[in-house]
């Protein structure tokens, strides 16, 4: 065998030892301005080079680890008692160190969920003077950007701020509110991680792993790999370009026009993207905005999200929800305690008992978790919502009663930590009495008048408004003469329960609930057919969009226009008969 030149081995050698190097490094979060969970051993983690020793050094403490092949390495360091004031956290590995500047030590909460949780601070003019005074060291947050994966991811971009009226402005309304209410209650540092994208229902925050263990989720990830299946990215492209040029066409013609004819102009078409990273997708946003913080120790979970869910033939959310508790549990390894906000009030009050809908049946649904599922807490906020508005302005009063849960779960404190949430039912004579839990010292009506919202029924399931009384500490008796032998009671069942009044001693509101498993609760789902002409009827938009772009004598758009035709013809033959 003939021997290479000794300047060549040397320069092989030197050359594979430079590509097993790997620079030392940490994920986005470990940065400067950062909080680390009090009173724990704090996980850290990042990459070196393959087997590399890695030593970690906070306020004289010290720990170790050994980077994998892969480079990966993972430890713990004990940060003892709350800290306000800065220190730094010192990594090196051989040659290479990292220095994380002025971090804290306090309470650390994850806040994620779709769009009032991802609502800021500037968005609400209330919100100004607050703003204006916000200057507090010691409340920190790591905002996350709205960004897509296929495959679960190790590290996020973003970057720890302290609260400043510059900074704020830009902090999710509900983080802050619960983070400054900890903040100034215990006095000591909060950090939150928020990572929240609006319009995204529930399924998109777990991991595929975990739907795929419930048969009414699997089925959304099983059509979605179908969809990333058949995905053609070149088709798709094709399609997009023909839409944004009609759209560009659309609003050129749209110049000089009146402005009440330019507000009914369409949107921007999107560009597009692979099923597998399109945001909403099933399992998408977890791999993007949640495995990255996986392992982050944490005191818990804020969640505000459930909208996108509230739909008619929706996966029921008490299962949904719990799944996903359970999956991020699953993933921190810490059963960490996990508080949300019940849906606010939405849409037209409505004025007749006993009326099906989806936004009643989620809250519900919300206040079922509580009871099956550990370690939870729900904010009632059935008061503060706005008819018109999905995103309500007010998210200091959500934020303040999900602290409220932390307080008296996770700090000890002796409070009124819910609104009345219904405990049980009994039928005496020609009335039912309900008892609450969380009446406080007492239950009363909000405004001082008689309770409304109350509807009762017999076992013909005919609903009728209610004659509701306090009656003792956390009693209400419900009757009416319309209903001799009642079986049955509701209570602020509508998306809007316009005069709902009963709260308890520290004035939080009650809790829609119902007494009776009967299923004129549900809404049907839209019809096959209907799904069948939304679809046809999107893909009759696309082809036309094509169209434009074509030479329209070419064969190729007189086999197109065919197509067009025949799939009008399918349209008209599935319209709903009158």
């Amino acid at each position: 065998m003939k021997m290479l030149p000794c300047f060549l081995v040397a320069t092989f050698c030197l050359g594979l030892s430079a590509s097993l190097q790997a620079e030392l490094s940490l994920p986005h979060f470990f940065s400067d301005h950062m909080v680390l969970q009090r009173e724990r051993a704090a996980a850290v983690w990042g990459k070196a080079s393959p087997q590399a020793e890695v030593t970690l050094e906070f306020k004289g403490k010290t720990a170790s680890a050994k980077a994998d092949e892969k480079g990966r390495w993972r430890t713990s360091i004990e940060t003892g008692a709350a800290d306000a004031k800065g220190a730094t956290l010192s990594v090196k590995s051989g040659p290479d160190s990292v220095a994380i500047n002025d971090v804290l030590v306090g309470e650390v909460w994850l806040a994620s969920g779709q769009s009032n949780m991802a609502f800021t601070m500037n968005r609400a003019p209330a919100n100004a003077d607050i703003i204006a005074k916000a200057d507090y060291p010691g409340l920190r947050m790591f905002n996350a950007p709205l960004v897509t994966a296929a495959e679960p991811q190790e590290d996020i971009d973003g970057a720890w701020t302290q609260s400043s009226p510059e900074t704020v402005p830009g902090y999710s309304a509900v983080a802050f509110f619960f983070a400054l209410k900890l903040h100034q209650d215990l006095g000591v540092p909060v950090g939150v991680l928020k990572t929240a994208w609006g319009g995204k229902p529930v399924e998109t925050f777990t991991s595929r792993e975990a739907l795929n263990t419930l048969p009414g989720t699997k089925e959304m990830v099983d059509k979605l790999l179908a969809e990333a299946a058949s995905y053609d990215a070149a088709k798709a492209q094709a399609a997009y370009e023909a839409s944004l040029k009609k759209w560009q066409e659309t609003m050129a013609a749209a110049k000089g026009r009146p402005a009440q004819d330019r507000k009914r102009l369409p949107k921007r078409p999107a560009a597009p993207k692979p099923p597998l990273e399109t945001e909403g997708k099933p399992g998408v946003l977890f791999n993007a905005m949640i495995n990255p913080f996986a392992g982050y120790t944490i005191r818990g979970a804020i969640w505000y999200q459930g909208e996108a869910n509230a739909k008619p033939g929706a996966v029921p959310y008490d299962q949904t929800l719990p799944l996903m508790i359970r999956d991020w549990r699953q993933r921190w390894a810490d059963d960490f305690s996990f508080y949300f906000v019940q849906l606010a009030n939405f849409h037209a009050p409505s004025t007749a008992p006993g009326t099906p809908d989806p936004w009643a049946l989620l809250q519900d649904r919300m206040r079922h978790i509580l009871t099956s599922t550990p370690k939870t807490g729900m904010a009632i906020i059935n008061e503060v919502g706005e008819a018109n508005d999905i995103h309500p302005k007010d998210k200091k009063t959500p934020g303040e009663r999900l602290a409220r849960w932390a307080l008296a779960k996770d700090y000890g404190r002796d409070i009124i930590y819910s609104g009345p949430l219904f405990k049980s039912s009994q039928v005496e004579g020609g009335a039912v009495r309900v008892t609450f839990d969380q009446a406080g010292s007492g239950l009363k009506a909000r405004d001082g008048a008689a309770l409304k919202r109350f509807e009762i029924a017999g076992a013909d399931h005919a609903w009728k408004w209610a004659d509701a009384k306090i009656d003792g500490k956390d009693s209400v008796i419900i009757s009416s003469v319309e209903v001799k032998q009642p079986v049955a009671v509701r209570y602020a069942w509508a998306a809007n329960p316009e005069g709902a009044n009963l709260v308890n001693s520290d004035g939080l509101p009650a809790s829609i609930f119902r007494t009776d498993d009967w299923s004129d609760v549900e809404v049907a789902a839209p019809a096959p057919a209907v799904d069948e002409r939304r679809a046809l009827a999107t893909e009759i938009k696309t082809l036309n969009a094509k169209l434009q772009s074509m030479d329209r004598k070419s064969a190729e758009a007189l086999e197109l226009r065919k197509k067009v035709q025949e799939l009008l013809t399918q349209y008209k033959a599935t319209a709903p008969k009158k």
